[in-house]
């Protein structure tokens, strides 16, 4: 038996990078796997390789969140599993200098908002069945300051830190665990599309990178295949660090 057999896992984000290689990863594990995303068609063709299940969310839409765990209460009766991954990080996210209000705002609502709705209506679901784990993605800069100016996504990043961490100590005793993700810079189409534009930056991120690389979107998946397990039972509210030395680091050797 897998890790996760028989657990119904939902993951936001998940059509594409760190989601869809742990949707994989669960899938192999024995989990019921929901791949919710905008990406309809990416989303649906993942979904059926898996054998799992794909719902169309606006994760800063209220709306848009109930309706998805609806419909996964339909198909599966219920939720064992959070991974609150959805998230962006756009170039007009910039020095504080020169980031408008709206793309302050849209960062928020995407990458820390999202997080808040999915939490909030997806505890009461996870307490029907006696307990579960939230893993919500958080980063690195919510740790240090980033070498790379995105000041809304570095806020939101450490708004998602701080909100899982008291998550995890207000519903302890009652079975859920909830876990913030750190990763350092993963090999994603998004950060691939950031970099590619701005090479220089992409040299400032990983000069920074103790192993000299960026992490791969699976090595992240087994992390997060840990924490949704049994074998991290005894761990909330942690701030789970995936990130090649980064945060070890004062300077790194060339």
């Amino acid at each position: 038996m897998g890790r996760l057999e028989n657990k119904v896992a939902i993951i936001t984000g998940g059509a594409s990078g760190i989601g869809l290689a742990t949707a994989r990863r669960f899938a192999a594990e024995g989990a019921r796997v929901v791949v919710a995303d905008l990406a309809d068609d990416a989303g649906s063709a993942l979904a059926a390789e898996i054998g799992g299940t794909y719902v169309h969310v606006d994760v800063a839409d209220e709306a848009s969140v109930q309706a998805m765990y609806t419909r996964v209460v339909e198909v599966y009766g219920g939720v064992d599993i959070l991974f609150n991954n959805a998230g962006i990080s756009p170039a007009d996210d910039d020095s504080i200098l020169t980031t408008g209000l709206d793309a302050w705002r849209r960062v928020q609502d995407v990458n820390l908002t999202s997080v808040y709705l999915c939490c909030k209506y997806g505890i009461p679901l996870l307490l029907e069945r006696g307990g579960g784990s939230i893993i919500n993605t958080a980063s690195f800069v919510a740790m240090l300051g980033s070498a790379t100016s995105q000041v809304s996504y570095t806020a939101s990043k450490g708004g998602v830190l701080s909100m899982s961490r008291e998550l995890g100590v207000q519903f302890a005793r009652q079975g859920v665990r909830v876990n913030a993700l750190c990763p350092g810079p993963v090999n994603t189409p998004l950060l691939r599309e950031l970099f590619a534009k701005d090479p220089e930056r992409a040299a400032r991120r990983l000069v920074h990178v103790p192993m000299g690389r960026f992490a791969e979107p699976e090595e992240i998946a087994s992390a997060v295949l840990f924490l949704a397990s049994d074998d991290a039972s005894f761990i909330t509210s942690s701030t789970f660090l995936v990130d090649g030395g980064i945060g070890a680091a004062y300077v790194t050797p060339l």
